[in-house]
């Protein structure tokens, strides 16, 4: 046996593989052979109470390691153990060892290469306690099945440097010891520049010449396991169709489809994956890779921050009083937890407390922040400013990060630097300045900025220090075409670019830029791009959260009142507290705000509500009372803690508030749930109140009731859809319905009414009773709730709308509600009875409805099966002189062309049909054109069409769009 082969710890391993009847066995052959062998015995009350642990390190230190492992598989052979004896040789033979001395090499040599991870002397190549644990449990013994892993966390917060620790544990084996045989690293920046290649070509190309050990590698497959680090950068499709996937690992293929086949377990399927992505991509992850565990790493611990900057000052206290200023900026704080940037931070408050500067200045915000950072590493010591040598290498590193960020490039060659004016000659200076930092890969020398953030703001200073007219590559566009891609999402990568621009126009930002000649154009041009760019976007392709962030960062009050009140309807997605902060910032400055609308996510999770959480929270409702013109606010998809929602409700009850629409969709309540219902009869103003999706209990129910019941409450539209309401809480409406004077709409759809329902009838029927709208869509209703309807349908003179879509209605439940509907005296105005499981014969009685009852305008039968025969029957009665409908809505109805002749004479003959749905019908070209001559008809008033174009062949369509802009007041869409 070969020496060195693991010493102890690779022989624990194998005798952890043994039963405990196995490894007794084992004990009892030593005695036996080492008499045979003529070996000096180790102490048999020795090895008789000792573990596996013990046991190895007594063979290697009695024995020496080659004939320690001699002795230990003439006795795997002797206890029937010969697959340990062929694992064995296998790894002998060179192959594992080979690999596992080349990781160590690799990720040893990288390690060192790097000079950011030196100069941050506080993190070290060995694994914390904390990354062991976390990454003996990702994959543990016990649980076999758990086999992908996502790792996620923000960019530079740590994730690679992990990986790399990862695997060199790995290889010096004390980690996944007896879970991997084999753990290959896969870098996706390095694999995307890769074109054809099969799995194995990719796991043996740098380490072996050829893939001799690939039928080791495959004989264990459960025993692999492949980490994708940075799959954001890959650019893989993992929507593809299965066929397009491959089960071959010896096979060529482009490397998309290897790392897609590998990932939706194709190939290997019984190996194991860590998936190393960006936040951005994870969900898209979770979504194609089934059942993966996901694990965020959060990088560095306030503690941690604290130590960096303890190691980069000199004297530890310059340091502890640098971190008060970023402790008291939560944005900074946030940013620091990613460890190169917490250095950056570090050495940049080191530089400015050197040269005298105001520290709170430098932290006001990222942008002065980074700025900074990147003008003080061009600026020699003792210097005010840079001089034209080091402004040169500015302006050339601008330029580079502007490409990289158009063309969506983090990796950079020689070449690359030198199209953007950095010589060869300028490298050392930058390395050493850590502007740049060094890579490796087969390609040669490569070179990245520090991280995204510091490249995002050199692209930024690039259209100030030197502009886009006067970029090589032409692929740089302009100021304007940066924020027009940001704020359309197009550029995901774009995380502060847009930001910095706004920053930078700063007035401090810019007396820094006024070493640079030119600045002061390249701030003129910027700000008119920001400014035309502003008023130009399209009202409902805004993403408000974005443009308040890029506001936030500018810090220049007149512009930011200027811009916030463009628009007046804005809503928001709060998953993050520094999101607070800057919603409230901006809001106070809102004069013109007449729509609010936010989602809140993972904002109020700690146990109890921050102080400065509720603080940011009461500024940003402040905006209710400080707001003349605010009257809709939206909540959806938000947890609001006690704390916040009583926030939230003082500041709805205050006699400035104007609000007269008030939406709190899928919002979960807390136990203060009570002062939130008892704001309906103390607030005079408000007029509509949507809480569709809200779970309301039946104590809820009451609470929201006995409000309603106020004189001095003004509900006139009340939407309770899905709230989780049952037949009990009916009795409470029923009483609303009885004494308001002022509730007009009611819907309380998708809700289990059940028999509640005829209580809620009983009012209705009262002489006194104000409603005007209902609709119980989705409620269950039951056989004995269509003669209730029937009763109100009947008496209520003021019901006007009844909605009753998707109940289960059968002939003789249609018949009956038909027979109070086509009475002249029944005063409903709009009918809905979508997916209500009508059929061809049930329209003989929608047709005496409509000849029947000239006060009917809106008819909505869609998701019927009427087929052609129906329409017939409807057709007949749309022409009769007493239908006064104006509205029909057939879609999906399961009608074909056969009907269009029935459907054009309508067009042509009813004078009061303005609105027709089809859509949803599989209608051809012939039924189109017969359609389109009635359309054509000088009679014909129809004035929307609805039929989607998209379902139709081009030339359909081009017919459909013909019509559309020959006849003005007509329009033919799908909604």
């Amino acid at each position: 046996m070969a020496s060195s082969f693991f010493s102890e710890f690779g022989l624990l391993w194998y005798l952890k593989e043994l039963s405990r009847n196995e490894f007794n066995s084992f004990k009892e052959k030593l005695k036996q052979e080492t008499l045979h062998l003529g070996l000096q015995q180790i102490p048999w009350a020795h090895v008789k109470k000792a573990t596996r642990e013990v046991l190895a390190t007594l063979l290697v230190k009695h024995y020496k390691e080659a004939q320690a492992w001699d002795v230990a598989f003439t006795i795997f052979q002797k206890i029937n153990r010969e697959d340990l004896c062929q694992k064995a040789r296998r790894e002998c033979a060179g192959h594992t060892k080979t690999y596992r001395a080349h990781v160590k090499e690799k990720f040893s040599e990288a390690w060192s290469r790097d000079s950011v991870r030196r100069c941050c002397g506080y993190v070290d190549k060995e694994l914390t306690q904390k990354e062991r644990r976390c990454l003996e449990v990702l994959f543990a013994p016990e649980e076999p099945r758990k086999r992908t892993v996502i790792l996620t966390g923000a960019r530079g917060v740590g994730k690679t440097t992990v990986l790399a620790k990862l695997m060199l544990a790995w290889a010096e084996d004390s980690l996944y010891q007896r879970k991997f045989s084999y753990v290959f690293h896969l870098c996706c920046r390095e694999v995307r520049q890769v074109t054809a290649t099969s799995l194995a070509a990719l796991i043996c190309r740098d380490w072996s010449d050829s893939l001799a050990p690939i039928a080791e590698i495959a004989a264990e497959p459960e025993k692999l396991l492949f980490i994708l680090d940075g799959f954001e950068e890959l650019m893989c499709d993992l929507d593809g169709p299965e066929s397009d996937l491959c089960s071959d690992w010896m096979a060529q293929r482009p490397v998309q489809v290897v790392l897609s086949s590998l990932l939706r377990r194709k190939v290997l399927p019984e190996s194991s994956l860590l998936v190393a992505t960006a936040p951005a991509c994870t969900r898209f992850l979770e979504r194609r890779l089934g059942h993966a565990e996901v694990e965020t790493l959060l990088g560095l611990t306030e503690d941690e921050m604290l130590l960096s900057f303890s190691c980069t000052f000199r004297k530890r206290w310059r340091g502890a009083e640098a971190f008060r200023f970023i402790r008291s900026n939560r944005q900074l704080l946030s940013l620091c937890q990613i460890p190169v940037l917490c250095w950056a931070t570090g050495a940049c408050l080191r530089r400015e407390m050197e040269r005298g500067k105001d520290l709170a200045l430098t932290c006001r915000r990222a942008t002065s922040l980074y700025s900074s950072f990147v003008l003080n590493l061009f600026t020699p010591r003792g210097a005010r400013c840079p001089d034209e040598e080091s402004r040169a290498r500015l302006r050339g590193l601008c330029s580079l990060a502007a490409e990289g960020m158009w063309s969506d490039t983090f990796v950079f060659g020689e070449e690359d630097l030198r199209r953007n004016g950095l010589a060869d000659s300028d490298i050392p200076a930058l390395l050493d300045t850590k502007a740049l930092r060094r890579g490796g890969g087969p390609g040669g020398a490569s070179y990245t900025f520090l991280h995204l953030c510091i490249q995002e703001v050199c692209a930024a200073l690039f259209y100030f220090v030197k502009g886009h007219a006067a970029h090589p590559s032409p692929a740089v566009g302009r100021a304007e075409a940066v924020l027009a891609a940001h704020m359309k999402r197009t550029k995901a990568q774009w995380v502060f670019l847009p930001c910095f621009l706004f920053g930078l126009l700063n007035e401090e930002e810019q007396r820094k830029l006024g070493a640079f000649p030119g600045a002061r154009l390249g701030q003129e041009e910027v700000r008119r791009a920001v400014e035309q760019h502003l008023r130009g976007v399209p009202r409902g392709q805004l993403d408000g959260l974005v443009l308040y962030y890029c506001l936030f960062e500018m810090e220049d009050e007149a512009f930011v009142r200027w811009a916030v009140d463009l628009f007046p309807e804005v809503s928001f997605l709060i998953s993050d507290p520094m999101d607070l902060i800057v919603l409230a910032y901006c809001l106070a400055r809102c004069s013109a705000l007449r729509t609010l609308g936010f989602s809140i996510q993972n904002v109020f999770v700690a146990t109890p509500v921050t102080g400065y959480q509720l603080l940011y929270w009461n500024n940003i409702c402040s905006v209710l009372t400080a707001s003349e013109n605010l009257e809709e606010l939206r909540v959806s998809d938000s947890n609001l803690p006690g704390p916040a929602l009583v926030t939230l409700i003082n500041h709805l009850k205050h006699p400035r508030c104007r609000l007269q629409i008030l939406r709190m969709n899928n919002v979960s309540f807390s136990a203060e749930s009570r002062c939130f219902f008892e704001l309906f009869s103390q607030s005079p103003v408000l007029k509509h109140l949507d809480l569709s999706g809200t779970r309301i209990s039946h104590d809820d129910c009451k609470l929201l009731c006995n409000a309603l019941n106020n004189p001095a409450c003004n509900i006139e539209k009340l939407l309770l859809a899905g709230c989780g309401l049952l037949a009990d809480d009916c009795e409470g409406f029923k009483e609303v319905l009885m004494r308001s004077t002022t509730l007009k709409i009611l819907d309380l759809s998708y809700n289990c009414v059940g028999n509640g329902l005829s209580l809620l009838c009983e009012a209705l029927c009262l002489p006194a009773c104000a409603l005007r709208g209902l609709a119980l869509v989705g409620c269950q209703l039951k056989e004995a709730c269509w003669e209730h309807l029937r009763d109100v349908v009947l008496g209520n003179r003021n019901l006007t709308h009844l909605d009753l879509g998707i109940n289960d209605m059968k002939d003789e439940d249609l018949n009956l509600l038909s027979e109070a509907l086509k009475q002249p005296s029944c005063s409903l105005k709009s009918l809905g009875l979508l997916n209500c499981s009508i059929t061809a014969s049930g329209c003989r009685n929608l047709a005496s409805i409509l000849t029947g009852n000239p006060n009917l305008r809106i008819l909505q039968i869609g998701y019927n099966n009427i087929e052609n025969e129906g329409v017939t029957l409807l057709c007949e009665a749309l022409l009769h002189p007493d239908c006064r409908l104006e509205k029909l809505g057939l879609g999906a109805c399961q009608l074909t062309s056969a009907c269009c002749e029935d459907l054009a004479s309508v067009l042509t003959g009813s004078r009061c049909l303005k609105e027709l749905h089809l859509a949803g019908n599989p209608l051809d070209r012939r039924g189109v054109q017969l359609l389109c001559a009635a359309l054509r008809h000088p009679e014909c008033g129809l004035q929307a069409l609805r039929l989607n174009k998209a379902e139709f062949d081009e030339e359909t369509q081009e017919l459909l769009v013909a019509e559309e802009e020959r006849i003005p007041c007509l329009t033919i869409t799908h909604q």
